[in-house]
């Protein structure tokens, strides 16, 4: 199917459905040329309708200062409204489930005030090894905010010897052996530094046969892979939305609560203004009467600026469809792993480097280089390639199906191949 001659990328791009997507975002130049943009997992390229969306808001605040709440074009009470049905098809939830608020972290933790609630002998939490470091950072302060000592309630699993991947039959075994110990189990949907695909439904219904809240950083996935948490009965998920969701630097966040705990008056939560009922809330009364959707986590009012441009985006999403930017995104990654594969044969690259993401992926690929890593990284952006780093030795390239094109893959293997 596939071959190294550039003709074959041109043909692939000539039969490519959401070949048209691309030109809705704006792509970096390097020497006056664009650039071989491969860093969708860590930040998304501008949707070009952002600065629309920003500046009509700022229009609406110049011209209607405070009366913008309720009379700009897009009111700015009920702007997080916008986002509940986008959010609802890309994580495979109910609208009610979902809200835009905030930023990853900071719902992480107000998430866990809610399912983290260690009691009795059941402290414990269990995630993977090289999670990313906030995620890391806020289990250990959770933890020690219960007067609980990390390093023997955080529980690691990491990947057998040898391997770059962490078995799901580890995981599993792992939540059965600490059985009613285990409060919470958090992984990544993604695992950021190797691209591994978690088995979300699994280790949820794991979980939950022991009796422990199961909650995902949909990061890495949001946008990447296709989702079902309402499905699966995920008990809550967070992501930020500037990877693969391209609504730019420290872009607003969202999450995802299951149904089952929208109306359970038992379930602790940090209660803010924009979590309480919409039609009594300027009333500014003493009692919090909270909503009976996701959104009664809200605490603060929307970040309508952040928010435009996040709608920008959604907009893209909602018109490419998760299962055609799925198939895209299967098609991209194996050619991109052809032409790797196709380069170790070579005298030059052969034992070089070696592809870590399993089969089973998203759009990254993450590239372990046994030699000369930071070389041919330094090379490669010198070339005018947009990648990413990780130390000690990893390159991770993601071609995104909204805006890279099959030509792009083979310029980078073209590129590399030039090492």
């Amino acid at each position: 199917m596939f071959n190294t001659q550039a003709v074959t990328a041109q043909l692939l791009d000539s039969e490519d459905k959401l070949k048209g997507f691309r030109t809705r975002f704006l792509i970096p130049s390097h020497h006056h040329k664009p650039v071989i943009y491969l860093c969708g997992n860590s930040l998304g390229l501008q949707p070009r309708k952002a600065a629309i969306y920003i500046n009509e808001e700022l229009e609406d605040w110049g011209n209607l200062g405070v009366e913008g709440h309720l009379k700009a074009r897009r009111p700015w009470f009920s702007y997080h409204e916008h986002f509940a049905k986008p959010l609802a098809m890309l994580t495979g939830a109910k609208e009610k489930e979902v809200v835009a608020m905030n930023q990853l972290t900071v719902n992480l933790h107000l998430l866990m005030v809610s399912f983290y609630r260690p009691s009795g002998k059941r402290t414990k939490i269990i995630c993977e090894s090289k999670a990313f470091p906030s995620d890391q950072y806020a289990l250990q302060s959770q933890v020690k905010f219960h007067g609980l000592n990390p390093n023997t309630e955080i529980i690691e699993i990491a990947p057998r010897s040898g391997e770059y991947n962490i078995s799901t039959e580890d995981i599993l075994q792992k939540i059965n052996e600490i059985g009613d110990e285990l409060a919470l189990v958090l992984f990544g949907g993604v695992n950021y530094y190797t691209g591994q695909i978690f088995e979300m439904e699994k280790i949820t219904k794991a979980g939950h046969k022991v009796g422990a809240r199961v909650g995902f950083d949909l990061a890495h996935a949001i946008g990447n892979i296709k989702l079902e948490l309402n499905k699966w009965g995920v008990d809550f998920a967070t992501w930020c939305s500037y990877k693969y969701l391209n609504s730019g630097p420290g872009g607003v966040s969202g999450v995802y609560i299951h149904e089952s705990h929208l109306n359970d008056h038992n379930t602790p939560r940090f209660n803010g203004w924009w979590g309480n009922e919409p039609s009594s809330r300027f009333k500014m009364e003493k009692e919090f009467i909270p909503m009976e959707t996701a959104e009664a986590w809200q605490i603060s009012n929307a970040p309508v600026l952040s928010m435009a441009a996040h709608k920008a985006a959604l907009e893209i999403f909602e018109e490419a469809g998760m299962d055609n930017l799925m198939e895209k995104s299967q098609r991209l990654t194996s050619y991109c792993e052809y032409l790797l594969n196709d380069l170790q044969k070579s005298v030059k690259f052969k034992g070089m480097f070696k592809i870590i993401t399993p089969e089973d992926r998203g759009c990254q690929l993450s590239i372990h280089f046994l030699k000369d890593g930071k070389k041919v990284f330094e090379h490669l952006t010198n070339s005018g390639v947009v990648a990413d780093w990780r130390e000690p030795d990893v390159i991770r390239i993601a071609p995104v199906p909204l805006y890279n094109s099959f030509m792009d893959v083979f310029q980078f293997y073209a590129i590399l191949k030039n090492y």
